[in-house]
């Protein structure tokens, strides 16, 4: 089949030159329309349920809406995961569904569920499913400046006007307001005026209702034209609220302006967004749709702000702080240099091994055509260019030479030293040449791709990772195969006229070399097997000793500081305390040009944090202005600061990287040991324990519980006797006193496209002081007006800031990030310790998770999948040579492979990661592929009658040439990928060392111990020794 094809593409050398410039076409096309982000999309099938209880406390929301809720999702199929997050007046559950569930059908089933529980649900509460984004979505972020408004103002014009329009682009699933004030309309009753006219907060809620309407009366005839009839009754200003009767005293009509103040104030705010130690500010953070082009979408929010901006009040600036397109452009960019670099570094190793810069042309022309073919089959794959994928790109570049080298390689050797003596035409010699290498070629290549086979059954985190890496390369080669069997001897044919007989300079000094290296190795066997005995062993002392973790940090070169405080402390409070922190960051860290703080939860829910917790976004100086050399440094510096400031607990952490913590494990850290039980007071005191006992394991940092104590709870217990005698329910005290506080939605005022709720609610001095919340009253059915002390007793009592679950059971969490030690080793450590110093109850029990969690599910994974990839491969090399003993001793080339990039992940410092797996999974090809190389040619000769040593000496000077040109050619293409230094060069930089150290000791032992191996045990026959 390969000769037929062959013989094909020489045969039709016009047809097949057109092929090639429309495969560049449709390759170009194809790149032009690939969506490019960042990081591969690595978020699961995940649905949020969201739902708002205003003034409820946790464990309120728990019982009433969370486990409910809970039990309902948990029939749901194809679910991996369920959390809920219980905190004062939100509950945000998160189901996971299995990879590779239809989102849109994940959704149905969950809505189907909610929708039959809804009814069951208290009264009063808001919410549903969150928009479809998914951690990645956070793509655009902006603070709206005005000097001249108020931030009520600010928050109005991001709301009605903003908003809006941002929501109509395409890719963008919603836009989240945060900080500043909602407007609302308020109305404040008199307690003694109500009493005096015997009415209650129920009676004033329910006159609104009646009194805030426009409808429709029908038509009246005139003739022969209509009139359309339309009542006019809702509410336009304060002055129509203030007109509103109550009722009737003594004939006299009673206005809501008699016995209530009525004025525009704002809702209760759950969080608050503060800048540049200057005051409040107003966020606007866009969301884009789960499976968004990045690039795309914030170019499209680019256009409308601008479209936008002459039609905002006069003075008002949208200051953008974060864009991802930034982040996707450094990241492409990245990779994008190294595939030029590569790429010429790979042209100018041609260049030098084959002598002609003709032949070096006709190989060269591999790579974009490759390249462009790669760009198809990922747009039919439905693949985005990112850091993975374009970065699989980068690892194959010189990979994707070494068919065309052999071939054309060949094909010179054959037109150099033509035994015909110029009888046989040109293109015959060439197809001679091509069909003598094509089994070979075809398999060794088969084999590379089979080798990178494993990576696509990763599954999760990883698996998002390194499929596109896998997926691209597996491309990338197969194209560059079937271009370098039909249009390489094409472009050979018309390119390499008159080829010199002598060798070029830089294979001839390799040669001369490697001779009488070859020569010593025949003679000395024995000391060469030794060698790389003592060798193997010595790598497996070295094995032991490096560290094994998950994942290299990605730099995204942005910088978010998590802050937590006391968890009593009021929103004022935990604003001020902010603007104290950003200001000492600024006046000490010269390289922070801005901070942008946001404590609380957003308006959507996506992020439930308490009024105790703070996300800090550092707006930085490009990197070359900084006074310090890289980041971690700069982390350090804004230690120093943040240690001087009492009361607070911090951790550093970057957008995305927060966003898929926690995502996966619902907090965000390299490790979260959670610990699982009944009662919350046990659990915070086991996982202030375990907190202790990790800080003692070298290598931590940032160690954490996140406190779940301390808020100080005001318990109205009401007695049910004493209400009854008055007439008044339990439900009756708690919504007079909800009222009072939190305040009762009463209906909307429709100004224009604006919506601006009526709120009833209690005097300020209420919400300020416990003993004035004391002296309510609360007004009875029959108009008169109670005392709450006379109903209900008063008890302050502790509790918990928010109720953490998950599959149906609470927890609690330690966090800890690992620095400068490898993380297997640092929890195997912290194990030991807590299974010394932690006793746990009946019914408790410790999961281990975050990133060591899935550092050991992908272990695990490529333990069982790596050998059967090698299996595989046993398999492609016995169809190959047709010999048992053959394919092992080919397959004896792997671990003087991995010998030297254990060595070098050594040497590096760098430790065993996904990444480095990865590159020694590359090894395993491109050793495996040289070695048939090698063998191959062996055999080539040995049955042209050759005695074996002839063989072994012949063959192995012959194929010195292209092996070293396929093993320095791979391992300079990957030059670049160690000294890049943009977000993501941290991920490849291990595959390149692997890769690299790999390579050096793979070719020195296939060209050195393979001959000898081959020599002794190719044949079963007796062998021949060399004397």
């Amino acid at each position: 089949m390969l000769n037929r094809l062959i013989q094909f593409a020489l045969a039709q050398r016009l047809f097949v030159l057109l092929a090639a410039a429309l495969l560049a076409a449709a390759g170009w096309f194809a790149f032009q329309r690939l969506p490019i982000d960042a990081f591969p999309d690595v978020s699961s099938t995940q649905v949020k349920v969201i739902m708002k209880a205003p003034g409820m406390t946790p464990e309120e929301i728990e019982t009433r809406i969370a486990i409910p809720i809970e039990v309902e999702m948990l029939g749901i199929p194809d679910q991996r995961m369920l959390r809920s997050v219980s905190k004062y007046g939100l509950v945000d559950v998160t189901i996971d569904f299995q990879d590779g569930t239809d989102i849109y059908w994940a959704r149905q089933q969950v809505a189907e569920r909610l929708n039959g529980i809804l009814a069951d649900l208290p009264e009063g509460i808001s919410g549903g499913m969150a928009p479809i984004t998914t951690p990645l979505g956070e793509m655009f972020m902006f603070t709206v400046e005005a000097e001249n408004m108020s931030i009520a103002e600010r928050r109005s014009l991001l709301d009605w006007v903003i908003r809006p329009a941002l929501r109509a682009v395409p890719g963008v699933a919603d836009v989240n307001a945060l900080g500043g004030l909602v407007r609302s309309y308020e109305v404040v009753p008199d307690p003694v005026k109500l009493a005096a006219v015997g009415l209650s907060t129920n009676d004033l809620q329910a006159a609104i209702g009646a009194n805030n309407r426009n409808d429709g009366a029908g038509r009246l005839s005139e003739g022969d034209e209509v009139l359309l009839v339309r009542t006019e009754g809702n509410i336009r200003h304060l002055d129509d609220l203030r007109a509103i009767v109550v009722t009737r005293k003594d004939g006299v009509p009673v206005r809501m302006g008699d016995v209530a103040e009525v004025r525009i104030g704002a809702l209760t705010r759950y969080g608050v967004v503060t800048k540049d130690g200057r005051g409040e500010a107003v966020e606007g953070l866009v969301l884009g749709l789960a499976g968004a082009n990045a690039r795309d979408v914030v170019s499209g929010v680019e256009k409308k702000l601008a479209e936008l901006a002459p039609s905002l009040p006069g003075g008002v600036k949208l200051q953008v702080f974060y864009n991802r397109a930034d982040l996707v452009n450094k990241a492409v960019g990245t990779v994008s240099k190294a595939l030029i670099e590569g790429t010429l570094l790979v042209l100018v190793l041609l260049g030098a091994f084959l002598g002609n810069v003709r032949a070096a042309i006709t190989v060269a022309v591999v790579l974009p055509l490759a390249a462009l073919a790669t760009f198809i089959l990922m747009r039919v794959g439905g693949m985005s260019a990112n850091l993975m994928s374009l970065g699989g790109l980068a690892i194959a570049i010189g990979m994707l030479v070494d068919a065309a080298v052999v071939v054309v390689e060949n094909i010179v050797q054959h037109l150099g030293h033509d035994k015909a003596g110029g009888k046989l035409p040109r293109l015959h010699i060439i197809f001679r040449a091509v069909r003598e290498v094509a089994v070979p070629v075809t398999a060794g290549i088969l084999i590379i791709i089979t080798v990178f086979l494993p990576l696509l059954t990763l599954q999760d985190l990883e698996g998002k990772m390194f499929v596109p890496v896998a997926l691209t390369i597996a491309f990338a080669l197969a194209s560059s195969l079937v271009l370098s069997l039909t249009v390489i001897p094409v472009l050979a044919s018309f390119l390499l006229r008159k080829v010199p007989r002598d060798d070029p300079w830089l294979p001839r000094k390799l040669l001369a070399a490697y001779r009488p290296a070859l020569a010593w190795a025949m003679r000395r066997q024995r000391v060469v097997f030794i060698a790389a005995g003592v060798m193997l062993a010595v790598t497996i002392g070295v094995y032991v000793m490096v560290g094994k973790t998950f994942m290299p940090t990605m730099n995204e070169g942005d910088l978010i500081v998590g802050i937590e405080k006391l968890p009593s402390v009021s929103l004022e409070e935990s604003a001020a305390l902010d603007l104290k922190i950003q200001q000492a960051l600024m006046s000490k860290v010269p390289e922070i040009i801005g901070v942008v703080a946001r404590a609380g939860s957003d308006e959507i829910g996506l992020d439930p944090m308490g009024l105790n917790q703070t996300d800090t976004f550092l707006v930085l100086k490009p990197t070359n202005e900084w006074q310090v050399s890289n980041k971690d440094e700069l982390i350090t510096k804004i230690r120093g600061v943040l240690d001087e400031l009492p009361g607070i607990k911090y951790s550093f952490t970057q957008p995305i990287d927060m966003r898929v913590q926690e995502m996966i494990i619902g907090v965000r850290g390299d490790l979260a040991i959670k610990v699982f039980g009944p009662d919350l007071a046990v659990l915070n005191g086991l996982a202030s324990q375990i907190e202790a006992q990790v800080k003692t394991v070298p290598g931590n940092q940032d160690v954490y519980t996140v406190q779940n104590d301390g808020v100080q709870y005001l318990r109205v217990i009401v007695d049910r006797l004493a209400a009854g005698r008055f007439g008044l329910s339990v439900e009756d005290v708690q919504d007079a006193l909800r009222a009072q506080i939190e305040g009762q939605r009463a209906g909307l005022v429709i100004e224009g496209n604006q919506r601006v709720p009526i709120v009833l609610r209690g005097p300020e001095r209420v919400k300020l002081s416990p003993s004035e919340f004391a002296m309510l009253r609360i007004t009875a059915s029959d108009g008169t007006s109670v005392p709450l002390e006379s109903v209900a007793k008063l008890v302050r009592d502790g509790g918990p800031v928010k109720i953490d679950r998950e599959m149906g059971s609470r927890y609690s969490v330690v966090i800890a990030n690992v620095s400068g030690r490898d993380l297997v080793g640092f929890v195997e450590e912290a194990k030991a310790k807590i299974a010394k110093a932690v006793s746990l109850p009946t019914g408790y029990r410790i999961s281990w998770g975050g990133q060591f969690e899935n550092q050991q599910r992908a272990a695990a994974r490529l333990t069982l999948v790596v050998p059967l990839a090698l299996g595989v491969i046993f398999l492609i090399l016995f169809s190959t040579f047709g010999s048992v003993r053959q394919s092992l001793l080919v397959l004896s080339n792997i671990p003087f492979a991995l010998m030297g990039g254990v060595i070098a992940l050594w040497v590096t410092g760098e430790y065993l990661s996904v990444p480095a797996s990865v590159g020694f999974i590359a090894l395993l090809g491109i050793a495996v592929l040289n070695g048939v190389v090698l063998v191959s040619y062996f055999n080539q000769l040995h049955a042209e009658g050759l005695s074996r040593l002839q063989c072994v000496v012949v063959g192995a000077e012959r194929r010195l040439r292209p092996v070293m040109m396929t093993a320095s050619i791979t391992a300079f293409g990957l030059i670049p990928l160690l000294f890049a230094s943009g977000p993501g060069s941290e991920v490849q930089r291990p595959l390149a060392i692997v890769v690299i150290g790999g390579l050096v000791t793979a070719t020195a032992l296939t060209l050195i111990l393979l001959p000898i191996l081959y020599l002794r045990f190719a044949h079963a026959t007796a062998e021949v020794r060399h004397e």
